[in-house]
């Protein structure tokens, strides 16, 4: 195996020098008398760095060799990462490495400030190569811990608590913008931002269910100009977040995502603004938003459509075709369209001179049907546009205007009443159908179109709508072709082979059923649009236990009505259930029972992305979790202040820091200012690890008032409130409630990070240090005993 391995340095050295990994060293405090020392590898994109961690006869191990560690001990072993552990083509044998980025680190125990030094060895591989391993030395300056901050009252110790680390304004990202003149017209729009070591910005796509923000662009003026496709980035990477506890996509040192426009006059102007969450190992900020203009002027483009050049649609275009088809398939199986086969087909076969005619008779009646439903994709993306259907995922109005659509559409297939479209239609194209010829075969096509609306037009206006929604621009044409195609095959098919027509099942009952099954299961789609407008605007109305209710009610009912204990208008008797229908009635019965702990909090994995995430939900617990009920605050005149339904375990707490600032004045607490992020895990995690502890609870119920105020909330503010503002140097526009929050921290306590506790007066005079994300149950009672100590002196 050696001999393997250095026959693979001697072959590769001669053609380039590689240096695919950079080193950099950290000492951080953890007490009074501990340290880490933590080596960080960046490695660039395709090499692997290895493990300590290796078995004989493989690779050199990452190894660390301390020479001089002063006053300092070393505590363990030095940790590492989980990595990963696959089958490495350089040595066929099972290896642990590090890809992109690895983190190493050693503990010590150390009183005072020290030097320590030594050196570190490795090797790397890629796919194709291995280096020779290689030396670099490391020196860590350990400093001086800053040991305690005492409480006093009355001259008397009355608490000690650790001191946490000087409060820090971060802006580990810097934006920049810039266009290139593409010629005739056209122009790419180049956002760049530098974003400093540890720190990463996340991608622009990333999963429907995560709390993490996503990079959003937001073109708030097109002057002069039209979109062409929409904003693109490079390949993220992607990987486990230790900070949000879930694999996520992001860009690390520097990322240029770009947009391509076209001029619609000479001159042309853009403004819009970047919305973006930056995160390390640790922590995360609040989302920022950075305004951008681009003045352009150039040669307007002369007869040039807007065209689609994104980096791929959320659904794929084939996705959208199997769905369309499988659309079409379901239309097939309904009353107005499954007795036409036969009786088409015979048509053809029987007024045709020959059997050849009589096929390209049926197959040409095939493809005016595909012609016709893809012109009707067409149409849609035609008026649509591409930005508007780029848009309408999270657009209030298309939401609820989906919603009704498709409820109108489900009560429709249960036999309320007929979508029919007028009669005069239906006779006008039957009457040019008699023409006969290739013009008489199209409006036999257009007919069957027509007729066959009542069954098939909720089936073709909820797939445009998925597909508007999830597939660009292209996304109705590929359905609607999908959808015909499903519809014609059949004509084709059974001119060709007539035979097949006598093993086709008779029309029946059985086609009614498909109908209200088809009805049931548009109603359980229609919520989802309904969901997605209550999310946008955080109304609250269709949290995610009420979601659940009434999907298990929608399919338990379709399961009742497959194992025939309920019937509908037009349902013929059943005396007896077919196999198939038995099958397909267990399989919905046991989805249904799926659903239920749902309610409880079962994270139901297989609906991903359908109901709201679980953090928009009544309770953290579900119901009868065991949640604690919220309590409500009472004014002087007994009325209800603050919002006590949307606290941490029901405690009594307020979102407006002046309306909570009042109420502690009035009720004679002290105040414990939350800054806080609907986004930010370690918040999460303090208040379901810490605040939980019966401990915790007491003291935050029956000493404090609690103001959460959370950074990251999208309410816009008045028009009046959203002022531009100086933080970090930096002039910003405060455009939200969360925008607010977040400079109020940063100008009053000189940070931007969260979780962020602090105690104050009524005076809005801070009483001690703050407090940040420690799990520590015990150091948190401490600190909370402090502020209500200093409290009674300082207030």
């Amino acid at each position: 195996m050696m001999t393997v391995l250095l026959a693979s340095f001697v072959f590769n050295s001669s053609a380039q020098i590689f240096d695919p990994v950079k080193w950099s060293f950290k000492a951080d405090r953890i007490s009074e008398t501990e340290a880490k020392l933590v080596f960080t590898a960046t490695i660039e994109k395709g090499w692997h760095l290895y493990s300590q961690h290796l078995d004989e006869g493989g690779p050199i191990p990452t190894t660390f060799t301390f020479q001089e560690l002063g006053s300092a001990k070393l505590k363990g072993a030095v940790s590492e990462g989980e990595g990963h552990t696959e089958m490495d083509p350089n040595f066929q044998m099972e290896l642990k490495y590090f890809e992109n980025k690895a983190e190493f680190v050693q503990t010590i125990e150390v009183r005072n400030a020290t030097v320590i030094k030594g050196e570190l060895e490795f090797m790397v591989c890629n796919d194709e190569r291995c280096l020779p391993p290689d030396y670099v030395p490391f020196e860590f300056k350990v400093p001086e811990y800053v040991n305690k901050k005492a409480v006093q009252v009355s001259g008397e110790q009355v608490v000690e608590i650790d001191s946490e680390p000087q409060p820090q304004i971060f802006d580990p990202v810097k934006w920049t913008f810039s266009h290139k003149d593409l010629g005739n017209g056209e122009f790419e729009l180049e956002f760049k931002a530098s974003i400093e070591e540890h720190w990463h910005v996340y991608s622009m796509h990333l999963p429907e269910e995560t709390m993490t923000v996503a990079t959003e662009f937001q073109f708030d003026s097109l002057k002069g100009v039209e979109l062409n496709g929409v904003v693109t980035e490079p390949d993220p990477i992607t990987q486990f977040d230790k900070v949000n506890e879930e694999e996520l996509s992001w860009f690390e040192n520097e990322v240029t995502f770009r947009q391509k426009i076209r001029l619609t006059e000479t001159n042309g102007s853009v403004k819009g603004a970047v919305n973006f969450m930056a995160c390390d190992d640790h922590q995360c900020l609040a989302p920022e938003w950075v305004d951008f203009e681009f003045k352009l002027s150039g040669e307007v483009s002369e007869g040039s459509s807007s065209t689609s050049e994104s980096s791929g649609p959320d659904k794929s275009w084939i996705g959208i075709f199997i769905a369309g088809f499988l659309g079409g398939f379901l239309a097939l199986l309904t009353p107005c369209v499954f007795p036409m086969i036969p009786l088409t087909v015979s048509f053809f076969t029987k007024q045709s001179k020959d059997r050849a005619k009589g096929i390209s008779n049926a197959l040409l009646y095939g493809f005016f049907i595909i012609f016709i439903y893809v012109v009707l994709g067409f149409l849609v993306t035609v008026t649509f546009g591409a930005d508007a259907l780029n848009a309408l995922s999270t657009n209030v109005w298309f939401n609820l205007f989906f919603f009704v659509l498709l409820v109108v559409f489900a009560i429709s297939f249960l036999g309320a009443f007929e979508i029919t479209l007028p009669s005069s239609w239906v006779n006008k194209a039957d009457q040019a159908s008699d023409k006969g010829g290739i013009i008489g075969i199209f409006f036999m096509a257009f007919t069957l179109s027509l007729v066959s609306f009542s069954c098939t037009g909720p089936i073709i206006g909820t797939l445009l709508v998925e597909a508007a929604v999830n597939g660009g621009v292209m996304g109705p044409i590929m359905g609607m072709t999908g959808f015909s195609l499903a519809l014609a095959l059949p004509f084709g098919l059974f001119a060709a082979f007539p035979g097949w027509l006598n093993s086709m099942p008779k029309s029946g009952g059985w086609l009614n059923s498909v109908k209200v099954v088809l009805g049931l299961l548009e109603l359980a789609l229609a919520l989802k649009f309904l969901s997605n407008a209550d999310l946008v605007i955080q109304a609250g109305l269709l949290k995610r236990e009420l979601f659940l209710a009434i999907w298990i009610g929608i399919f338990g009912t379709l399961a009742l009505y497959l194992f025939g204990f309920i019937r509908f208008p037009h349902d013929s008797p059943m005396n007896n259930i077919s196999i198939p229908r038995y099958l397909f009635g267990l399989v919905v019965l046991v989805f249904t029972i799926y659903l239920v702990p749902g309610l409880w909090g079962a994270p139901l994995k297989i609906i991903s992305g359908f109901p709201p995430p679980n953090f928009y939900s009544e309770s953290p617990n579900g119901f009868g979790g065991g949640s604690t009920v919220a309590t409500a605050v009472l004014s002087a005149e007994g009325n209800i202040v603050g919002e006590p339904e949307h606290c941490p375990h029901g405690l009594p707490c307020f979102h407006d820091y002046e309306e909570g600032l009042a109420y502690a004045k009035e009720s004679g607490k002290p105040i414990m200012l939350d800054f806080t992020g609907w986004a930010c895990v370690n918040c999460r995690k303090m208040e379901e690890q810490v605040w939980s502890d019966p401990a915790v609870l007491k003291r935050l119920r029956e000493d404090y008032v609690l103001i959460s105020l959370y950074v990251d909330e999208k309410l816009e503010l008045p028009k009046d409130e959203q002022i531009e503002v100086e933080i970090g140097g930096k002039t910003k526009k405060l455009r939200t409630v969360g925008n607010k929050w977040s400079y109020m921290q940063a100008q009053r306590f000189g940070t931007n990070s969260q979780p962020y506790y602090v105690v104050l007066n009524h005076k809005e005079e801070q009483l001690g240090p703050h407090a940040a994300y420690d799990p520590d149950i015990q150091k948190f009672v401490n600190w909370l005993d402090a502020g209500q100590a200093s409290f009674k002196t300082n207030n």
